[in-house]
């Protein structure tokens, strides 16, 4: 498969701000109205007509060659609009896989017909897709996957499970990480298939996270047809697809700008004359979202030079996990606060949303001890 990419030299230092202001003068308008309960959610906010917007102002697909949609600007650009999305608290979950990851892989490894009728979709804000690579009691060992593709004429039978598959209900692809060799070549015996949702054979069921809200999923394949057509790549090639997929989920802004809302509504309450022990907490953690955004955006700047930043993406999952499940316990120590969904209160409903989703903070997009393997391989280490 011959693969497409484009690169661009870091754009000059008066682009990336007046960019930035850009975003700020749309989102000050877009989100006006938008209560800090919901702006918590952020990349786990669902709202398709936001997406489209944004898709309309060419800020999905923007590192794309604009033969499929895209529009040629840099990892640093595409950098900005994330950071500034995520800190305000827009819903951007509608677009973010398929912006983040999907898109991504059909760039590189996806047949031109599958970009061509897809990559432009996407870059409109149009077109969903959700992540099919856990399953039930495989855990964290992806190379466990035992959903199988089985080839019959003209394609795939496939029937497995996949589970925790954010917003399949509201998607319209899939990527699914499949068997198609060996049962026992965890690596080379994988691949990975284009899903239409809407193809027969498949169930979508809910699973409510601990906040009984629905953008889980439990997806069933039974004996469902996919094309020839399907195959992302080359059969057996999955899990080196899947590995470079992972180190575009795990870098982002998202990865240490999930509590950040929280944050800013404890600063707000704090007001202007905070303890000196809250004044001490707030520059610890302020002094490690710093940190943090330096080594993501050093991520961003290795994906401009075309390079993989596998090792440095596990480093910024794993201490971002660490820092977001942080600051609820911080801002508790520091605010008489305590958490309540039906609070009138934003920093309580803000700290109830939060406190219900950390757990799941080291656990999504890889475990601490998976992210730890990685690092220590990549250091050598193992």
């Amino acid at each position: 498969m011959t693969e497409t990419s484009i690169t661009f030299p870091p754009p000059p230092a008066d682009t990336l701000s007046d960019l930035r202001a850009e975003v700020r003068d749309f989102l000050a308008t877009a989100l006006a109205n938008r209560k800090p309960r919901d702006r918590a959610r952020t990349w786990t906010g669902f709202d398709a007509d936001f997406s489209a917007q944004m898709g309309e102002r060419g800020w999905i697909g923007m590192t794309w060659p604009k033969r499929y949609g895209g529009h040629e600007r840099s990892a640093l650009e595409r950098y900005v609009v994330l950071e500034e999305m995520l800190a305000a608290g827009a819903p951007v979950a509608a677009h973010w896989i398929a912006d983040r990851q999907s898109g991504p892989l059909l760039l590189k490894a996806g047949t031109e017909e599958q970009r061509q009728a897809i990559l432009p979709r996407i870059a409109a804000g149009q077109c969903f897709f959700c992540i099919g690579m856990s399953e039930p009691d495989s855990g964290s060992d992806l190379a466990a996957a035992r959903t199988r593709a089985t080839p019959v004429e003209g394609g795939f039978r496939v029937n497995g499970t996949k589970l925790w598959t954010t917003y399949g209900h509201k998607s319209h692809y899939m990527i699914l990480f499949c068997r198609t060799g060996a049962a026992d070549d965890r690596h080379g015996g994988t691949s990975q298939l284009l899903v239409d949702l809407s193809t027969p054979g498949i169930t979508i069921r809910p699973i409510a996270d601990l906040s009984g809200e629905h953008h889980f999923n439990e997806v069933v394949f039974e004996d469902v047809f996919l094309p020839s057509s399907a195959v992302i790549g080359a059969l057996g090639d999955g899990w080196n697809q899947v590995m470079g997929e992972l180190a575009f989920e795990r870098s982002g802004p998202e990865r240490f700008l999930s509590s950040f809302i929280l944050l800013v509504e404890a600063v707000r309450a704090l007001g202007q004359s905070p303890s000196v022990a809250a004044q001490a907490a707030v520059g610890r953690l302020t002094g490690q979202i710093v940190t943090l955004r330096r080594l993501s955006r050093s991520v961003a700047g290795l994906l401009q030079r075309g390079e993989n930043p596998a090792l440095q993406a596990a480093l910024v999952k794993d201490q971002g996990a660490l820092l977001e499940q942080e600051i609820p316990e911080v801002v508790r120590t520091i605010l008489a606060v305590e958490p309540s969904l039906r609070s009138p209160v934003d920093l309580s409903n803000v700290l109830a949303h939060i406190v219900l989703a950390a757990p799941c903070f080291s656990l999504r997009g890889g475990t601490r001890e998976i992210l730890r393997g990685i690092i220590a391989r990549g250091l050598g280490l193992r």
